[in-house]
């Protein structure tokens, strides 16, 4: 794997509250400890964006969705492998994430990553990570490394080299809501 290198220099600045700009099974990243809200605290200032506006967690299994919501609704999983597009889930009784990150209603919007390198990273770091687009609240998302802006890089603590040179537009994920009845939501698609 191409990676390591990366890999290790994430976790250090992960462990030490830090931020990464980063590539997901989606776009190009900002992220931090999903569990340090001084970390979480971060990312909101280097956006300038309010606290109120969720951000996505990605986790690596099935068994991270048990570890943060309480009492998912277990159709969601089945739900899920039946989508070919990588989709974040909105999820009610968020537990065990940093307060800042969890919305008024006890919601938290989390992602299954299938992406190698994002799994790799957050099954070695073994808690889940924010993610939120590179860009300033109210920009445009960067459809490939080479949109980020620079002063985006300047702000983070780490930025990730592994598939930079990749210059295939991406998108964001499609984003739902699993309601209590067990509907699907669909949110952006």
């Amino acid at each position: 794997m191409d990676f390591i290198n990366d890999i290790e220099h994430c976790l250090n600045v992960l462990k030490n509250g830090g931020l990464i700009l980063y590539p997901t099974d989606t776009i190009w990243g900002i992220g931090c400890d999903a569990t340090q809200a001084e970390a979480v605290k971060k990312i909101f200032e280097l956006k300038n964006r309010p606290e109120t506006k969720s951000m996505i967690v990605l986790v690596a299994s099935e068994k991270d969705v048990l570890k943060y919501i309480a009492h998912p609704d277990m159709r969601v999983f089945d739900y899920l492998l039946q989508v070919e597009k990588p989709t974040t889930v909105i999820y009610g009784g968020a537990i065990g994430l940093a307060d800042n990150l969890v919305s008024a209603d006890g919601s938290i919007a989390l992602r299954i990553v299938q992406d190698t390198f994002c799994r790799h990273l957050i099954k070695r770091f073994r808690r889940p990570i924010v993610s939120t687009s590179a860009n300033f609240s109210g920009e445009n998302t960067p459809a490939c490394f080479t949109e980020i802006r620079k002063e985006i890089m300047e702000k983070v603590d780490y930025v990730v080299k592994y598939r930079q040179e990749e210059i295939e537009p991406v998108t964001s994920s499609a984003l739902i809501r699993w309601t209590k009845e067990g509907a699907v939501e669909v949110l952006r698609p």
